[in-house]
């Protein structure tokens, strides 16, 4: 999937001419966290979210640190959190520093872009024109509409113990040498031995989605590579 499958194409957009008083009424208005800023020419300038009305004057967030601090900061950033905390106009509150996706760019780009600028929405660009914007509702609704198709064709015992090591052999997490399936009427015994904890949920989760499958019974042990302490299978997961 792409951009263009996910995205909001109707915007709601602001100028940064316009007040922070206008841009929060319109995000309270329109139940939405941010708003892409246009000039009038509809290029996109810059991006104002709930985040930018965290630290304001008006309900005394503002930041405050020792004098000492202060110094070491330098005069540019403190006044730049002042315009931040005091600013009138969306232009200077708002987020200039833009991180764009064009029509075509596929989800785990979007995902990847957001996860290392910890950002929760990517403005959609045709060119230089916006159209549409990305964010995590966004996913989510994706991740939601794909989980509701019509699932695959149940299988029979074979071909689930053949997919299921078939993802085991394709993970490096799958300890494949150690792990045994036996797959009878639907469900899935997997026995053997596993090095991490983690394993044990991940293998459960492996079989789980295999189509066909009714339950999990789980008799794995997990043995600690240092010590060699071992400990049981906690007990049976129903699918």
């Amino acid at each position: 999937m792409q951009a263009r499958d996910v995205m909001m194409p109707r915007l709601i957009c602001t100028h940064p001419e316009d007040s922070i008083l206008q841009a929060a009424h319109l995000m309270l208005k329109n139940h939405i966290s941010g708003l892409p800023v246009v000039d009038r020419k509809g290029t996109l300038v810059g991006i104002v979210t709930e985040g930018d009305f965290l630290r304001r004057a008006e309900i005394g967030t503002e930041r405050r640190r020792p004098r000492w601090f202060e110094f070491l900061i330098g005069p540019g950033k403190l006044a730049g959190e002042y315009t931040l905390s005091h600013g009138r106009k969306v232009a200077e509150v708002m987020t200039d520093e833009l991180h764009t996706v064009t029509e075509d760019a596929p989800l785990d780009e979007i995902v990847r872009l957001m996860e290392r600028h910890r950002i929760k929405r990517l403005p959609v660009l045709r060119g230089s024109k916006l159209v549409g914007i990305v964010t995590r509702s966004n996913l989510m609704r994706a991740v939601v509409s794909l989980m509701h198709t019509a699932p695959e064709t149940v299988k029979d015992d074979a071909s689930i113990r053949a997919q299921l090591n078939e993802v085991m052999t394709t993970h490096q997490w799958a300890p494949v040498a150690l792990v045994n399936a036996i797959v009878q009427d639907g469900v899935v015994d997997l026995w053997g031995t596993i090095l991490e904890e983690r394993q044990r949920q991940a293998l459960k989760v492996a079989a789980e989605n295999i189509p066909g499958v009714k339950a999990v019974h789980d008799h794995l042990v997990w043995v600690e590579p240092v010590s060699g302490m071992s400990m049981d299978a906690p007990g049976d997961v129903a699918a």
